[in-house]
């Protein structure tokens, strides 16, 4: 690999993010294989879509909750330590279920597990942002987020073709067991990485929270952009519960559903390899109105447009998605102070996936009381103000990229 890429060292020439990078990967993978196997676990186990909706609350509500206090805990003792002991109990318990799995399920060890692992988590969320910060200098961070990005979505792709194999040859279990030996591989790799850690003062965990809302509170072109992440995550969730019965109803069948979902997953992946390339001058201007090109299947599939262009839409609209996630992170990277960045990414998260058990929640409702249109044109009103909206915020319009000369203290 050449040591210089797009006029810049490149990341993976640095030790510690290059084992970073490995233990994600390996993490990605294990992860991509786990939704499809839950789904048919849970559904062998029960023959029931009310359990499988059961287990999936157990793993979200701890997430959500827990998220504010895995954000104090990485500032407070180190991004590093917190993201190892998160990856050894996600270890243990996706561990549980696949020894489950092998013999008779339970619905309750399951839920139990998704619970556990649902909590770790929240405390492992927060630690993503400052284990890049501190071990990539400020002017490959796009870059080294757009690897990570790249490398998500990619085992996002062939997740589902590798759990359908190992489902078919052996049994739901092994994914599980699978995604386990993954958060093995990664908390190793984390054991040997060394970071630099500033730690906080002795103080409340009330206070570090306020303190962290503040730093929040204190850059408008974070909180509304916020605001407009977190809508198009509610809207999402809208789209990933009325679609399949419109694609299936008026757009021709269960093939464009399926269709959908892999143009939205190699957009996805397109957008991250985007992010290594294109550098905008105002990054979050220019990321938050791509994210505004949701609008465009949500109203294709509320008026049921020909399946080509609603296909066509999405897979655009998720390359927006997949462009942004490496960019914004760079530019909190960049923005926040390391000692903040966790309780920062915890805000981000939290409120960024908070309307997600709404929009599962609201739209079978309206969709029962008006029709599937009417959820799907209000979300894409919503996503369309919220989002595209931010360019009226002169903070979002001012945030510039990081300074390429800026470099962090890192091990090498």
């Amino acid at each position: 690999m050449s040591k210089y890429l797009f006029g810049v060292t490149h990341p993976l020439r640095a030790r510690s993010f290059r084992l970073l990078f490995l233990g994600r990967t390996v993490s990605a993978v294990g992860d991509a294989v786990v939704p499809a196997a839950l789904a048919l676990a849970v559904l062998r186990a029960t023959g029931s879509t009310a359990a499988l909706a059961l287990v999936l609350a157990c793993a979200m509500l701890p997430r959500l909750l827990l998220l504010p206090l895995g954000g104090v805990l990485a500032d407070r003792l180190d991004a590093r330590r917190v993201a190892i002991a998160a990856d050894l109990v996600r270890c243990a318990a996706q561990l549980a279920v696949g020894v489950e799995l092998l013999g008779d399920a339970s619905l309750a060890t399951i839920a139990v597990a998704a619970a556990v692992g649902g909590s770790a988590g929240a405390f492992a969320l927060p630690t993503a942002a400052p284990l890049v910060a501190a071990t990539v200098a400020a002017a490959q961070r796009q870059q080294a987020n757009a690897l990570v990005g790249v490398t998500a979505n990619a085992s996002r792709l062939a997740g589902p073709a590798l759990a359908g194999a190992l489902i078919w040859a052996a049994g739901p279990g092994w994914a599980f067991l699978l995604d386990a030996a993954s958060f093995a591989v990664s908390a190793l790799l984390l054991a040997v990485i060394r970071v630099r850690h500033v730690p906080l003062p002795a103080r409340s965990v009330r206070t570090d929270l306020v303190h962290g809302w503040r730093e929040v509170r204190a850059r408008d072109w974070f909180w509304t952009s916020l605001i407009g992440h977190g809508v198009w995550n509610g809207a999402a969730a809208v789209l990933m519960t009325l679609g399949p019965a419109v694609a299936v109803a008026r757009l021709g069948g269960e093939g464009v559903w399926v269709l959908m979902l892999q143009a939205g997953a190699v957009g996805m992946l397109a957008g991250a390899l985007l992010a290594a390339r294109i550098r905008p001058r105002r990054p979050v201007l220019v990321a938050n109105l791509g994210l505004a090109s949701y609008a465009v299947p949500l109203v294709l599939l509320a008026v049921a447009a020909p399946a080509p262009a609603v296909i066509t839409a999405y897979g655009v609209a998720l390359t927006a998605l997949g462009y942004l996630n490496p960019v914004w992170e760079t530019v909190v990277q960049a923005q926040f102070p390391p000692q903040v960045l966790a309780r920062v990414t915890s805000y981000d998260w939290l409120v960024s996936l908070g309307a997600t058990p709404l929009g599962y929640a609201l739209a079978p409702v309206a969709a029962h009381a008006w029709g599937d249109g009417a959820p799907l044109l209000a979300a894409a009103a919503l996503v369309l103000l919220t989002c595209a909206g931010t360019a009226a915020v002169p903070g979002v319009r001012r945030v510039t990229a990081a300074p390429r000369g800026d470099l962090v203290a890192a091990a090498r």
